[in-house]
Formats: C-alpha cells, structure tokens, sequence
C-alpha cells in the first residue's frame, strides 16, 4: 500500500462511531465483579482467599480505577497527541489530508473514550462509597515509547512513535475483546468494552495502514534504526512492573494482619511474567508489523528474533 492507496474510513466512522450511536450506560448495581478476578492476580493468591478475602470487592473496585486511569492516560495524553500532531499535519513524515481527517476522527473517539471512562469512575465511587487511592501517574507505554525515541536519532523520533502506538493501539484491541467477553463483570461494564473496542478495531486498521504508508517510503538505513529500538520497546511496553506497584501500594491499605500483608507481599513479588514468544501480547504485536510490511525487514527480523516463534514469523 502507498499514499495513494489509503483506504479512509470517514462514511464508516460518520454512521457508526460510538459517539454518534451510543446512549450513556449506567453502572448496575447487582452481584456480579466490577473488574474481572483473572485480571487481578493479588485477589487469586493462596493467602489472600485464605486470610483476607473479604478485601476482595475493595481491591478489585480499585483495580477497576486503576483501569480507568490507565485508558485516560492512554486515550488522552498518548494516542490523542499523536493522532493530533498528524491531523494537525506536525508529523515526520507528513501525511495525505484521507489520513489526517481519520486522525481527526480518532482524537475524537479516544477523548470520547476518556469522557466515558471518566462517568464510570464517578459511577462507580458513588455507588460503592469506595474513593480512589492515589493512582499511576503513568502506564507502561509512557515509559516504553520515550525508551525507544531515544535508541534513534531525532529525525527518526516520529516514527518510532508512530510504530509504538499502532502496536499499543493493536494490543489495546486484543486486551479490551477479553474484557468485554467475561461474563462474571457486570453488564454496562462489559458494554462499555464493546463499545470500546467497537471503535479500537477501526483504529487499528487505521494505525496499520499509516505504518504501512511510512514503511515503504523509509530508507533502509532508517529501517535498520527503527528495528533496533523495538526490542527496547517491548521490553519497556510489556512489563508488569507498574502492575506490581499498583498491588503492593494496594495491600499497604488494607486492614491485615502484619504476617498477611508480609505474605502478600511475598506472593505479589514472585509472580514474573516471562517476556517471550509466549507472552499473550506477542502474537498480537507480531501480527501488526508482519501487516504492515514491518517484519518483513531482514533487520527487524533479527532484532525481534528472541519474540517469534522457532519456526519464524515470516511466512
């Protein structure tokens, strides 16, 4: 694909946008999870359902802020100034007017997403009583995309960040399709995932499409840059790190026994989450860069080579 082969998805966006189409959802207030339990590892440890497991609706009320702390971050402070920067034609490299419009489209959809968010938190404090503990000023790709901008010389700065947030925008995709598949989560929560990812799946499409766009117009030698970066990348963007923290400043407030919270502790430190071809995210990222042309490169390759799988992810 090239410029002028960009498929714009404007008439979609026009009839079947979120923002266009959906009513506010209100929170239920019923028996089942605000936030899944296989999303929360702290709740499923051994001492947690044997000491404390009446904790559980606290710290997954809270998890369920963090969440939505997490896509404000991301919708609003990440791939709305990317979006904008392209709309606003401030990118390297600079774009057709199709592509900025969708850009447009999409600053307006992740705000939207953020405003939603925002109304389901307000929601959710209200009926639970529950306030928020203070929550991450970050998320992992805030730490990940500026890791790998600085692998690269400057004028390489946009496109890494063009690559980074198409690969977080795709894993973003697959995340939300989980969580909008899990029954035990009440209904308008799992509503909102769908209607999230009603519109992430066309942001994807559009992501792939623009590093398509900027892959075949890279020099080589640009190429060899960008594809040394991305391994910083992934190491930085799949991290359980900040997870890790959110978990342990949140059994700091509950009201435990000091060998409990000790305990707890223990077990939160020992869960490691192996950043290989396994890694559930993995096939994800692999699938955008082998769609967009990435992959293909000999460089990116081999640089990736430790995240694809022994027969090789380029057939």
């Amino acid at each position: 694909m090239n410029a002028a082969n960009y498929r714009s998805f404007a008439d979609d966006w026009e009839r079947r946008a979120t923002i266009r189409t959906r009513p506010r959802r209100l929170l239920e207030d019923d028996t089942k999870f605000i936030f899944p339990l296989c999303r929360q590892p702290l709740v499923l440890t051994a001492t947690f359902l044997e000491h404390c497991p009446q904790w559980r609706d606290f710290v997954l009320v809270q998890s369920f802020y963090k969440f939505i702390n997490d896509v404000v971050i991301f919708e609003t402070e990440i791939v709305d100034k990317t979006a904008r920067n392209i709309a606003k034609n401030r990118f390297s490299p600079a774009f057709p007017l199709a592509c900025r419009y969708d850009a447009m489209t999409v600053m307006v959809d992740e705000d939207y997403h953020a405003l939603v968010a925002l109304d389901f938190l307000q929601q959710a404090v209200k009926m639970t009583g529950i306030e928020p503990l203070d929550l991450p000023g970050q998320i992992e790709l805030s730490r990940a995309l500026p890791a790998a901008q600085a692998q690269v010389p400057a004028h390489l700065h946009d496109a890494v960040e063009l690559i980074c947030v198409a690969i977080a925008e795709n894993t973003v995709t697959h995340d939300v399709a989980a969580f909008s598949r899990d029954d035990s989560v009440k209904s308008s929560i799992r509503g909102l995932m769908a209607d999230h990812l009603f519109d992430e799946g066309r942001h994807a499409r559009f992501w792939t499409q623009l590093v398509h766009i900027y892959w075949q117009s890279a020099s080589p030698e640009d190429r060899d840059s960008i594809a040394q970066a991305l391994p910083i990348f992934l190491a930085y963007y799949l991290t359980n790190d900040l997870q890790k923290s959110f978990d342990l400043h949140l059994i700091e407030h509950l009201d435990i026994s000091a060998d409990t919270r000790l305990a707890l502790r223990n077990e939160i430190e020992a869960l490691a989450f192996p950043i290989t071809h396994q890694h559930p995210l993995i096939g994800n990222i692999m699938g955008l860069l082998q769609h967009s042309g990435v992959l293909q490169t000999a460089s990116v390759a081999q640089a990736l080579s430790d995240y694809l799988p022994v027969s090789g992810g380029l057939a």
